[in-house]
């Protein structure tokens, strides 16, 4: 039996969090996102953020954390796996930030698939700042156009979640795999 890899992503401040902990309350098995540890690992040494510090040590870090995780997945004894983020979201985030980076990044887009791919688009009312979010609303907006970009770049065609509860969005994303 193959495990269905569903990516959940958007930018800042979205929404992806609630949903994917809705999901594993309902008993689907989610891996979270990887970057919030990686930031408070660099935090607890003293650098506040390493992603504008180091911005390639740290993507390299989120590209191993997330192919680590769709290796994990691979293994899951599950229908089907829920990833808040994927692979293609560290492409993303570079492109945004206008960062060099090498070849690897698209190559391994193209090596560690998915099987479906919902984007939760910004949404003023619920968007927050908070220790390791520090992208303004404007910022989450653009980012979030880089992320469906690079979905597109690789071959995917996010499905968009619209606003409203999260109970609501979850069962929208569960109701698009059926």
């Amino acid at each position: 039996m193959k495990t269905r890899k569903i990516v959940i992503t958007g930018g800042p401040g979205t929404g992806k969090t609630s949903v994917i902990e809705a999901l594993e309350e309902s008993g689907y098995f989610c891996f979270h996102e990887v970057s919030r540890e990686i930031i408070k690992e660099a935090q607890k040494k003293g650098i506040d953020q390493l992603f504008l510090k180091e911005p390639l040590l740290f993507s390299e870090m989120l590209l191993e954390g997330r192919i680590q995780q769709h290796k994990d997945a691979e293994i899951v004894e599950a229908n089907m796996v829920f990833l808040d983020r994927g692979v293609p979201d560290v492409v993303a985030y570079m492109n945004y930030f206008g960062n060099e980076y090498p070849p690897v990044f698209n190559r391994v887009c193209k090596e560690y698939l998915y099987d479906e791919i919902f984007i939760l688009p910004p949404w003023k009312q619920i968007y927050t700042e908070d220790s390791e979010r520090y992208e303004s609303y404007e910022q989450a907006v653009a980012i979030h156009d880089h992320l469906a970009e690079s979905y597109k770049f690789h071959g995917y065609r996010p499905i968009e979640v619209p606003c409203g509860p999260v109970e609501e969005r979850a069962s929208f994303i569960l109701d698009q795999l059926v």
